[in-house]
């Protein structure tokens, strides 16, 4: 049986992270599931949650001792409850990855797959091989290549179900935060190709113009003094009442809510106790800041504060839908959905805590990729 490496995260209830590098045997697919031998695969701000939980990263040991690949770092004293159902096993890790289909099982799908080159999406793509269901796997051109095809999923597919859900919600446009990031780039292409108006919040100057320059329509900074003023005339001039919020903490949430009630109850005269009837609505569906949420409560009674997650989302939609979603990924993954990496790192970097502190920073404009080859 061939072997190949693979990275595994576990906390164990004694409140240590190991992240380790293990010696597995090469899947077997059944006959709907295909191998795919990883060329690359992208460190996305989603893997971090899983490969670093609660970890205490400046306490992080790295042993390189023969077989023995593994980082260390203690958990946070008492945070074991937030992750209670993973303690003491050992999760495999990574979304997505880009590379060639090895083997393939029985049914015409995955036989139709081999020798192709996929984008694929298993949750355990930080590895030689991994195996997939066909229909987890996107098959791209032979003249695109692993560095282009392996964020196919995550971002691309987040961005596009955004839209879905203003669809599906009645909604007209949108509010992003974190907008210069990879995503938000991405989503930014979209809106502009499909004629929907979104209101980009960022918090730093270059923010600003890595965004202007992408042609974008609508810039708030978050760290300008006349922060909710601009919020409020962004908002008033694209008339958004939907918003997806990849910080999570603080009260950046709040604050969009404020903004809005202030748009639709504007020239509103006489008593208004519950605020306006149109429903407001931010999704929270990242966590670059850990601090609790606060809501201030200045915009009525109609409004609401939720989780989004892009798998579930998906699972809402006709299979129809998604294979349409998949295609336009396919067709412009070099222009709309086109992603660009800083640096690619081997298995044995990627456990390095000096090199981890630059990727789990998670700044704008730096994504890495992990190469098993290297």
């Amino acid at each position: 049986m061939a072997t190949m490496q693979q990275l595994f995260s576990t906390v164990s209830s004694d409140e240590q992270l190991t992240l380790e590098i293990k010696q597995m045997d090469v899947p077997t697919p059944k006959a709907h599931e295909v191998v795919v031998k990883v060329e690359v695969a992208p460190i996305n701000p989603s893997d971090m949650w899983p490969m670093f939980s609660l970890a205490d990263l400046s306490q992080a040991k790295l042993t390189l001792n023969g077989t023995e690949k593994k980082l260390t770092a203690p958990i946070f004293p008492g945070m074991t409850k937030a992750v209670r159902t993973r303690l003491d096993q050992a999760c495999p890790v990574g979304n997505e990855a880009a590379g060639t289909v090895v083997a393939a099982g029985d049914s015409d799908a995955a036989q139709a797959l081999m020798g192709q080159r996929v984008a694929v999406l298993s949750g355990s793509t930080f590895a030689d091989y991994t195996c997939a269901p066909v229909h987890m796997c996107l098959p791209h051109a032979q003249a695109t290549t692993a560095q282009q095809a392996c964020s196919s999923f995550v971002n691309p597919l987040t961005a596009l179900c955004m839209i879905e859900t203003m669809r599906k919600e009645g909604h007209t446009a949108l509010v992003h935060t974190a907008a210069a990031s990879n995503l938000g780039q991405i989503l930014n292409r979209i809106c502009l190709a499909d004629g929907v108006d979104l209101v980009n919040i960022v918090r730093k100057p270059e923010q600003e113009d890595i965004l202007r320059a992408l042609g974008a329509k609508y810039i708030v900074n978050s760290s300008s003094e006349s922060y909710m003023k601009d919020l409020y005339i962004a908002i008033k001039a694209t008339g958004a009442t939907l918003a997806f919020d990849a910080t999570g903490g603080g009260q950046l949430a709040s604050d969009i809510l404020t903004a809005m009630e202030a748009v639709l109850t504007e020239g509103v005269t006489g008593l208004n106790t519950y605020g306006a009837a149109e429903h407001k609505q931010v999704y929270l569906y990242g966590g670059l800041d850990i601090s609790p949420t606060t809501l201030k409560r200045a915009y009525g009674m109609s409004w609401g504060i939720g989780g989004w997650l892009l798998m579930r989302t998906l699972s809402t939609l006709e299979p129809s839908k998604v294979i349409e979603l998949n295609r336009r990924v396919a067709t412009e993954i070099n222009t709309t959905f086109a992603s660009h990496y800083t640096a690619e790192l081997s298995f044995e970097q990627a456990l390095t805590p000096d090199i981890i502190k630059k990727y789990n920073a998670k700044k704008t404009g730096e994504k890495y990729l992990l190469n098993p080859t290297l």
